[in-house]
């Protein structure tokens, strides 16, 4: 049974990795640092280490034993370009995601230059599908760096959305979500913002995911821009269940 999850544009997450450290504005109010914090303080195995970065070798076959095609968000208490990530690791990751061909994976970094690094002595599989943070005009360079990678599908992730993103170069990019930030804290977003990142993207042709306002009580701040949910997905289908070819545990 795959970990099913609340991120609102997935179905289920994946770690074989755990903890980070912080690289960009971005990260400041991180929910997966306040989230190790919590399962460390529970006593869950995986975070005894809290936020500190630890390989989880026993979590790498994971996906392998979920037979359910799913849509899965890797290291979502992570960051799998990590420096102190090695490569051979890296790797392993994805051979997991090629071995698993009946899911579609979604990858997201904010350390594009190492993505750009890595790029080349990565195989991409088909249904993986990658993807940057940017939070400010200060961090557009990351896009450029993903553009440049053998990644089938390309998405941006713009949250926490700390300011406008004028003119974004969408020219290779298949997806675009955003959101304002959420929890204690949260920095607000300015709907103006928003409403220009949507119409960027439907000049450009590229599918829109709002997710969120944010704020301390996201769920009463909701996700409505203009009255509706934008919930638009790259047209990208799922193979059928009975289509995945089944690997021993």
């Amino acid at each position: 049974m795959a970990q099913g999850s609340d991120i609102e544009w997935t179905e289920a997450t994946w770690n074989p990795i755990s903890g980070c450290t912080k690289v960009s504005p971005g990260c400041k109010h991180c929910y997966a640092e306040r989230m190790a914090k919590r399962l460390q303080a529970m006593g869950q195995a995986n975070y005894k280490n809290g936020f500190g970065l630890t390989l989880q070798p026993h979590m790498l076959d994971l996906p392998l034993r979920w037979k359910q095609p799913q849509t899965i968000f890797v290291n979502s208490m992570s960051d799998l370009f990590h420096v102190d990530v090695p490569l051979a690791y890296v790797q392993r990751v994805f051979h997991v995601m090629a071995q698993a061909h009946w899911h579609r994976f979604q990858v997201l970094t904010k350390r594009a230059e190492r993505l750009a690094e890595l790029n080349s002595r990565l195989s991409w599989p088909t249904n993986v599908w990658m993807g940057v943070s940017v939070e400010s005009t200060q961090y557009l360079s990351r896009i450029d760096r993903l553009r440049e990678s053998g990644a089938r599908l390309k998405f941006l992730s713009l949250e926490p959305l700390l300011g406008p993103l004028p003119d974004l170069d969408l020219a290779g990019i298949h997806w675009v979500i955003v959101g304002g930030e959420s929890g204690p804290g949260a920095r607000p977003m300015d709907p103006a913002w928003v409403v220009d990142l949507r119409d960027q993207c439907s000049r450009a042709q590229v599918p829109f995911f709002f997710k969120q306002w944010g704020g301390t009580r996201k769920k009463r701040t909701g996700r409505k821009l203009e009255g509706r949910i934008w919930g638009e997905m790259p047209e990208v289908e799922l193979p059928t269940a009975t289509s995945y070819r089944a690997f021993p545990r």
